[in-house]
């Protein structure tokens, strides 16, 4: 069975895409991968998957990195405790 998911971000999208542009977007093992979208005012993750667990797998690792993001952000601008 085949699965796709989706994340749209519409916040600091050229930083974003910036911050992807350089991560592998395939896994090692050709179960997963995902697409990077940029549109007029946001950025689509678009990904694809063999099986649930890689659909999760790939959908964690793009959480991971846009967290990195948005804590690396706050520290700059001071938002952080």
């Amino acid at each position: 069975m085949r699965y796709s998911a989706q994340i749209t971000v519409r916040e600091n999208v050229a930083d974003i895409e910036k911050l992807f542009r350089s991560e592998e977007k395939e896994f090692a093992n050709n179960r997963a991968r995902y697409e990077v979208v940029r549109n007029k005012d946001s950025l689509v993750f678009k990904a694809s998957a063999k099986d649930a667990s890689a659909l999760r797998a790939v959908l964690g690792s793009i959480s991971k990195m846009l967290a990195v993001h948005d804590k690396t952000r706050g520290a700059i601008e001071g938002d952080l405790p």
